[in-house]
């Protein structure tokens, strides 16, 4: 378990990495990191590796979180809606207020605003409440 652990976050940090290269960082033969990778990917822990964007050009990017209200009979289908958005990023149920949070992330601010419309005029929101992210402090 110590050994999937420390390779969940070697390969967070970098998910390129190659295999000889985690083995020789882990102090493991390379049979065996190969072998939790597997066994990590058949287990489902890990569902595909990713690419990491420059930061530089994520700032470039305008996003927004945007809280929505709505009506509890709506929200399955309010949810399967949003997570066809081409440009979202994370949707999430809260407490409070408000149901559910979204972030979106667009080129341009009018893009982001034509998203945030979209998903206020949802049949079954009742309100939205839009953040727009002014920088980003730490990105993990």
């Amino acid at each position: 378990m110590k050994h999937q652990q420390q390779l969940l976050q070697l390969l967070k940090e970098n998910s390129r990495r190659t295999v000889s290269d985690l083995a020789n960082e882990m102090g493991l033969s390379r049979a065996t990191v190969q072998q939790n990778m597997e066994r990590l990917e058949r287990t489902g822990v890990i569902q595909g590796y990713t690419i990491k964007i420059n930061p530089h050009f994520e700032q470039q990017q305008v996003s927004a979180y945007i809280m929505i209200s709505v009506v509890p009979k709506k929200t399955a289908d309010i949810v399967r809606q949003i997570k066809n958005h081409p440009q979202l990023d994370m949707l999430c149920t809260i407490s409070g207020q408000y149901d559910l949070i979204a972030k979106v992330t667009e080129a341009t601010t009018e893009a982001l605003d034509l998203s945030i419309d979209t998903f206020a005029t949802l049949d079954g929101v009742e309100k939205t409440l839009s953040h727009i992210v002014l920088s980003r402090k730490v990105d993990r």
